[in-house]
């Protein structure tokens, strides 16, 4: 994806383009439902997630600052955090499982990426997945569990026995070469 028509379509946004908002939307669903369906599991909560993080970049736009992240960086960030804090929560209240019986809700209507989105997005991901399986195991292991079982810094450490600055200064590493082998 081209980082300058990213910019280009979140100052939009923040200008108040609901035509922006949905390219980017158009752009980013799949990377977003798929990462927060790997957090949370549950499709519905993963859904939620998706809404959330794009009602934020509605609200947040302004805020986006390109020196800190690109704009696909932002938007992958508010999707990891808002699906950990969905996890969080349904950890917290089990309960809310037992709610609504979804099974006579009609299923959201299924967006259709073009072409061009679809092999983009299959390339990032191919991408991604090649650049995780270059990191030493020490490090991909623990990015996995940040990233795709939600775990805090903390957890990590008492999960896998590793002392909590290491397992910072692992991740720290890990994310430094991923940006770096990413943005190339």
């Amino acid at each position: 994806m081209n980082a300058e028509a990213d910019r280009q379509l979140i100052q939009a946004v923040a200008e108040g383009s609901t035509e922006a908002l949905g390219r980017l939307y158009d752009r980013y669903v799949g990377i977003v439902l798929g990462l927060a369906r790997r957090v949370v599991s549950r499709l519905e909560d993963a859904e939620e997630v998706v809404q959330d993080v794009f009602t934020q970049v509605w609200r947040d736009a302004g805020r986006y600052r390109p020196e800190k992240a690109s704009v696909a960086g932002w938007i992958v960030m508010l999707a990891r955090t808002r699906a950990i804090d969905r996890l969080r929560s349904r950890r917290a209240r089990p309960d809310e499982d037992r709610g609504l019986e979804t099974g006579a809700l009609a299923p959201l209507a299924a967006r259709t990426a073009d072409p061009e989105t679809v092999t983009i997005e299959a390339h990032q991901a191919i991408a991604i997945k090649r650049t995780l399986a270059t990191l030493p195991e020490n490090q991909r292991v623990l990015i996995e569990l940040a990233f795709y079982k939600g775990l805090t810094h903390s957890e990590i450490a008492g999960e896998t026995g590793v002392p909590l600055g290491t397992v910072k200064t692992r991740i720290r590493t890990a994310m430094e070469t991923l940006r770096g082998a990413l943005a190339s």
